[in-house]
Formats: structure tokens, sequence, C-alpha cells
């Protein structure tokens, strides 16, 4: 093969060619930055991604005597129980994943 010779570079063109490599060196640190940044965030998401875990429970309710249980629903995170308790109706509401008491509405008959 064969060598070839470039021409000398100028003053102007040697500043020129220095500038060029800084700005290639910071646009090259810049997105090493940023991958960075990405790849600990995606390894966070991974590594502390609680609330996936399903648990069981054996959980009695206690309902007054006579009371029937008559329709149950799930609305969002509440499980809703309607109980028919000598003719007047309760709705029930407990927390899905925890089944924890969250409210109580009773209604009754006027006289």
């Amino acid at each position: 093969m064969t060598d070839i010779e470039f021409p000398k570079q100028s003053p102007e063109q040697t500043v020129l060619i220095a500038r060029v490599r800084r700005m290639m060196l910071i646009a090259g640190l810049t997105t090493a930055i940023a991958l960075g940044a990405v790849f600990i965030a995606i390894g966070y998401r991974l590594f502390h991604s609680g609330g996936s875990v399903v648990t069981t429970a054996d959980i009695t309710a206690a309902l007054p005597k006579g009371a029937r249980v008559a329709s149950t629903a799930v609305a969002g995170d509440q499980l809703v129980v309607t109980l028919d308790i000598g003719g007047a109706t309760e709705i029930r509401t407990f927390d899905a994943k925890t089944l924890k008491p969250i409210g109580r509405l009773k209604f009754v008959n006027e006289p």
C-alpha cells in the first residue's frame, strides 16, 4: 500500500479540530450519563417492585344472629358484602388485599 500524505494543518484548522473533539467528548459523556441513569432506574424498578406478592388469609367474619349474605361484589380495591339482617339491609366494605373492614352502611325501614 502507498502512504497518503496529508497537507500540513493551519493553526485555524488545529483549533477547529480541537473544538470538535471537545464537543464530541462532551456529547459522549452526556450520553453515557443518560444511559447509566436509565439502567439504574430499570434496575431499581426490577429489584424494588413490591406489591406483586399474593398472600392468602383465613378470616372469619361474625354476622349478627339471623343475618344472611344477600350479595357480594368487588368495586376497585374493595370487597362489598350486602347483608339482610331481619328485614334491614346493611352493606359492609372490606379492603380486598388485607380483608380489613373499611366501612358499614345500614338501611332501616321507617315506622
